[in-house]
């Protein structure tokens, strides 16, 4: 029955043959009595003893086994158990990926699973691109992964209230964008997903140049941000700027 719950065969052996005697049993008694052989004997005892199943003293030279209550061991093992599970909860396992494809995901919800999944794991940086609506789901998170020592930079079509400390705030004009995400994590995985035919579509991919390309179009959006916000009075003056300005921002 022992060997449902990690025991070994001699181990459940052993621990029977003791248990069903009335008073310790040293290691020749043990061996006659659980037809374990004699020179396997000392090894399955002291894992036993290390399993907690077993007790063991000394009476003048010769050494004595006890066996553990069994209801003892079933405390223990149930114990054991619910500290692993606790353990595996909190058990993150961090995938890498060392090929080049480019995976497709669909529906909205599967995407917004995912961006968590990729920010909650993130370990080193997230860049962020998205409109203020979708970008308020994941602020919470974004900001306590600052907290944890992350860097995270994040710019927001629309403008958002956050307590990061690297955020952007574009505001177009007009309301002919179509809404999209570029999220970027730890200079390696990489989501992107927009609109198409009124549904959410998105790729995910780990592929390097790929991942570099994104990197320098959402530092790109940044940098036009910020010349917008600082010169645009004066470039818009401009009428082939103005018009060049309209096709690079979104």
């Amino acid at each position: 029955m022992l060997q449902k719950f990690g025991f070994t065969q001699y181990e459940s052996q052993v621990y029977e043959a003791i248990f069903a005697q009335n008073e310790p049993l040293d290691a020749t008694s043990i061996v006659s009595h659980s037809n374990v052989p004699k020179a396997k004997i000392y090894e399955v005892l002291n894992r036993l003893i290390d399993k907690g199943a077993v007790l063991t003293t000394m009476n003048g030279k010769k050494k004595l086994y006890l066996a553990v209550d069994l209801q003892s061991i079933i405390l223990k093992i149930r114990a054991d158990f619910e500290k692993d599970i606790e353990e595996l909860k909190s058990y993150k396992i961090k995938r890498t990926y060392s090929d080049e494809h480019i995976w497709t995901l669909k529906d909205e919800t599967s995407i917004a699973s995912n961006m968590e999944q990729l920010i909650e794991e993130a370990e080193s940086s997230i860049l962020l691109l998205a409109w203020s609506e979708q970008m308020e789901k994941y602020r919470p998170l974004l900001e306590q992964k600052e907290q944890q020592g992350v860097y995270v930079e994040v710019l927001a079509v629309g403008g958002l209230e956050t307590a990061l400390s690297r955020r952007y705030s574009l505001f177009p004009e007009g309301n002919h964008l179509e809404p999209s995400q570029l999220l970027i994590v730890d200079h390696a995985y990489l989501l992107f997903a927009g609109i198409e035919n009124e549904a959410w579509k998105a790729i995910k991919t780990t592929s390097k140049p790929i991942v570099k390309a994104l990197t320098d179009y959402f530092y790109h959006d940044i940098a036009l941000t910020q010349i917008t916000k600082k010169y645009g009075d004066q470039l818009l003056q401009d009428q082939e700027i103005s018009k060049l300005l309209a096709r690079l921002i979104y």
